[in-house]
């Protein structure tokens, strides 16, 4: 969760993680891709419905993912994977959806949700270890979630 350094490469480098190095983000990507091909397929009568609700959900779960990593305090980060998850749903009930309307095979269609499942259970644990880790709750405390312009006070004395 955050910037920051994460060790040192087998060379000695020091070694920058980004939220691209999250396994539940490149699921969600992964996620989206397939979305997307999937939305390519789909029957003209559905360019203006289901398509771009299917590309827009699945950007989102990713989409999400990055900004909440980009977040400081570990309850304002929650707040984006919460978002990103309702999303995965989101993304999964386009996909039953489209196995529902026959636009994809049974197959695709459960490997498609397999994948969505996988990268829900990444994510769910994902959540599970931000918020043990509790970032930024020694400068914040664990109710204020800070603006970005938002300035630590010292502790206080007592």
């Amino acid at each position: 969760m955050g910037e920051g350094l994460k060790g040192k490469t087998r060379t000695g480098e020091t070694a920058w993680r980004g939220f691209e190095d999250l396994e539940a983000w490149k699921l969600a990507r992964e996620l989206m891709l397939e979305c997307h091909r999937l939305a390519d397929g789909l029957p003209a009568k559905e360019r203006y419905d289901l398509s771009p609700q299917l590309r827009r959900s699945s950007k989102s779960v990713m989409s999400n993912i990055a900004e909440g990593y980009g977040r400081y305090h570990y309850l304002d980060s929650l707040r984006f994977y919460y978002i990103a998850r309702g999303s995965l749903h989101e993304t999964i009930n386009h996909l039953i959806i489209a196995n529902d309307l026959d636009y994809i095979n049974e197959a695709n269609s459960g490997a498609l949700q397999s994948l969505a499942r996988k990268a829900e259970r990444t994510l769910n644990g994902y959540i599970s270890y931000v918020r043990r880790l509790q970032t930024g709750s020694s400068v914040f405390g664990d109710k204020f979630i800070p603006t970005p312009d938002a300035q630590p006070e010292p502790p206080k004395e007592g």
